[in-house]
């Protein structure tokens, strides 16, 4: 049962290298990523660092580094910097252009639903959405958020994978309680909400 689990988790997360990373798979280059994000963090919160400044220095040394292996491979007969093709394929361009594509209508189809079909459903949904991140936001900044949601992608999947069923039972549970609280406060809405079928119901009756 446990490898179904683990085996649904990692679907669930694409099955790629990205997947191999938040659950652990590959354990160095997970602890690489923690350590990257986490000194990174400590650099520009704790530190006071730039984030403009740190990009030109690494870019610099980078140059540096580059330049001089070049130039001592040439005269030295040494072999020059094993750089990979700078380009990007059609086919990667394509692929992110298509996975843009379905967000990007997703997003649109919500806005439609709002605007244009008067969803007071989804309406309330993502209201309550951007409350949410808007008041979560005001006591981190961007760069805290990032580096929280880095710790929970790394901690979060892989406690789910390895305790996937009473994570679904006490999800069940709490998904049953907050739906039928929303459902109570939905109508509450509603009913203060003067609908123009209601209004025209009301003088037929009359």
């Amino acid at each position: 049962m446990e490898k179904s689990h683990r085996s649904s988790v990692h679907r669930a997360l694409s099955g790629g290298a990205v997947a191999e990373v938040i659950l652990w798979r590959k354990w160095t280059r997970s602890a690489a990523f923690l350590m990257g994000s986490t000194a990174l963090w400590f650099l520009f919160e704790m530190a006071g660092y730039n984030l403009l400044s740190f990009m030109s220095n690494v870019l610099l040394l980078l140059i540096v580094i580059l330049f001089c292996w070049a130039k001592s491979a040439s005269i030295l007969n040494r072999p020059l910097p094993p750089l990979p093709n700078l380009e990007i394929s059609e086919e990667t361009s394509v692929k992110a252009a298509d996975e843009m594509q379905v967000w990007v209508n997703y997003a649109l189809s919500i806005a439609h639903d709002i605007a244009i079909g008067g969803n007071w459903r989804v309406f309330l949904k993502v209201a309550t959405l951007l409350w949410v991140i808007s008041y979560i936001g005001s006591f981190f900044n961007f760069l805290t958020l990032i580096y929280i949601c880095v710790l929970v992608s790394l901690s979060l999947p892989v406690l789910y994978d390895k305790y996937q069923s009473p994570i679904d039972d006490k999800l069940s549970v709490a998904y049953n309680i907050a739906r039928i609280q929303y459902d109570k406060i939905y109508s509450l809405v509603l009913q203060k909400i003067p609908l123009p079928l209601k209004k025209e119901k009301e003088k037929k009756t009359e």
